[in-house]
């Protein structure tokens, strides 16, 4: 999808070192952003290659569990280039696969810290650098199991019902301030760690594509484009919303 932009705008992504959250980064570059690649582990190489093709991005490492982290990265944002016009909260992790009672204390508090308390400290920082400026979009990733369940990632879906709960409700609180709140909800899609995984499991695609009328995997590029139309002024009206990108599984 092309969609072109003002120079001078800017956008976040957070998780954006691989997988979706780089294809958004990708995305919001190519489209005109200048566009900071955040994640845990600095996206050093990931920024450098978009600037070698001549787009304008930045990496910055942030622990998005941090909350002084993430205000010292809006900060940062503000301070270097004025405003933060769109941010795609992406950045997430999993538990291991296992039923509900055996997840122990240490993997539910990190899946929250990541999955939610992430996304909370991410979505208020931005807010308020918006409401500073008048406006801006936000996207936060949830998932299509922020919508259906999953078996053995009970910590994991809980913090993607989550974001979706944080995300209708602060869009009601600043819909009148111009500010869009929405989220995206991926279903599976050819990451390397879903590569990753079908490499240990090859019967694995099959049983993934089998429970997807589409009758295929999804692409990082294909939630890039939903993200990038979400935060566009073609989606002016759009605010609230819980975008599925699945294949129609979630319908099934």
């Amino acid at each position: 999808m092309e969609t072109t932009v003002a120079n001078g705008k800017v956008a976040l992504v957070t998780g954006s070192a691989m997988g979706i959250g780089l294809a958004c980064a990708e995305a919001f570059a190519k489209a005109g952003y200048i566009t900071v690649l955040a994640d845990i582990k600095e996206p050093t190489v990931q920024a450098a290659k978009l600037v070698e093709e001549g787009y304008q991005a930045v990496a910055y490492r942030c622990d998005v569990s941090d909350t002084q982290a993430v205000e010292k990265m809006i900060a940062w944002i503000v301070a270097t280039y004025g405003r933060l016009d769109a941010a795609h909260n992406n950045a997430g992790i999993q538990t291991p696969q296992r039923p509900m009672a055996e997840i122990t204390d240490e993997e539910f508090d990190r899946t929250v810290a990541v999955d939610l308390k992430g996304v909370w400290n991410c979505m208020r920082y931005e807010i308020r650098q918006m409401l500073v400026q008048g406006g801006g979009a936000i996207v936060n990733t949830s998932s299509q199991g922020g919508v259906t369940g999953f078996p053995g990632q009970a910590a994991y879906i809980a913090c993607k019902h989550a974001v979706i709960g944080l995300t209708r409700t602060a869009a009601i609180d600043y819909a009148a301030k111009g500010i869009r709140i929405n989220a995206v909800c991926p279903g599976a899609i050819c990451t390397p760690m879903a590569e990753e995984l079908m490499r240990r499991n090859p019967s694995l695609k099959t049983e993934l594509v089998r429970d997807i009328p589409a009758g295929r995997l999804g692409n990082p590029e294909e939630i890039a484009n939903a993200v990038l139309w979400l935060c566009s002024s073609q989606a002016s009206f759009v605010d609230g919303h819980a975008l599925l990108v699945d294949g129609a599984f979630s319908i099934h």
